[in-house]
């Protein structure tokens, strides 16, 4: 593996940033997760957007235009010789000292980790389901830390994902602070009831998923109606189906929430169309290298 720092290739054993870096420290920086499918970067331009958005929110300075973000991932994937791919980019504040202050930091990492295999459920969950739990933890205040910055600082979601595991289930709901459904720890969540599709507004603290609206649009091309509004618990658990959608997880059946069975326990025929289209609309659509 080559991993690309601040425009050159390292090998995986020799790519390192300082201790002293802010993303290290403190968690300042902002981070993507994209993938390669048949050699075309699904969604790159969007991806590339909300990183820079991100990176807007939290007053950070990316040293790379959007274009030559762009082409640098694009070099970093033929470095690797890879045509299905799981690429990470990261882009933290820089090296400093062990203050906060961000003004002590030198100029920002820019990193790219290229890997082949990514495989966040094993393939048995997408033909059975998940099994997910509510946890206590909720998701960060959009006046504290808003969820729709995709920054370093995961803790909020990882103690969500401790406490999943303390459940022996596969991943965990996380509610916004007025109780409604807000995520999961990694992933955005869709139910189906009578046909129609929902999901929780960007604006009641989620991130804004570029898997999300992929299938926001495949349901629209489809005549499938599908509703932004909030969700209560008691929806999710009399929905029809159930999945949650994101990068790396694609689109994965839920089959129990919370102890309750949803819809007949197996994946849905709704749920199951979907990935199928998603799965074809990544082979065709993308930025091709």
């Amino acid at each position: 593996m080559k991993v690309y720092i601040n425009g050159k290739y390292y090998e995986k054993s020799d790519a390192k940033i300082s201790v002293f870096d802010h993303g290290l420290l403190y968690g300042d920086g902002v981070f993507e997760g994209i993938r390669s499918y048949n050699s075309r970067v699904f969604k790159l331009k969007e991806h590339i957007e909300r990183l820079f958005e991100s990176a807007k929110s939290i007053m950070l300075n990316i040293p790379l235009t959007k274009e030559e973000l762009i082409r640098a991932v694009i070099a970093t994937l033929n470095k690797n010789n890879l045509k299905d791919a799981y690429i990470r980019l990261i882009v933290t504040r820089g090296e400093g000292d062990l203050g906060l202050d961000p003004r002590k930091c030198k100029a920002g990492s820019t990193i790219i980790i290229i890997t082949d295999k990514i495989a966040l459920y094993p393939e048995k969950l997408y033909r059975e389901g998940l099994k997910i739990v509510t946890v206590p933890t909720v998701r960060n205040l959009p006046e504290a830390l808003n969820p729709q910055i995709k920054s370093l600082n995961y803790l909020n979601n990882i103690l969500a994902k401790i406490e999943a595991a303390n459940a022996n289930c596969d991943e965990a709901i996380m509610l916004d602070s007025l109780g409604y459904v807000a995520e999961c720890t990694g992933d955005n969540i869709f139910i189906v009831k009578n046909n129609h599709l929902y999901t929780p507004p960007q604006c009641m603290g989620t991130l804004r998923g570029i898997t999300r609206d992929a299938v926001l649009e495949i349901a629209r091309k489809s005549k499938i109606l599908a509703h932004e509004h909030v969700i209560t618990r008691h929806e999710v658990y009399i929905s029809d189906e159930c999945f949650l959608t994101g990068t790396a997880a694609e689109i994965i059946p839920v089959v129990m929430v919370d102890g309750r069975v949803i819809g007949r326990g197996k994946p849905g025929k709704l749920t199951a169309s979907l990935l199928k289209k998603f799965r074809e609309l990544t082979r065709k659509e993308g930025v091709k290298y």
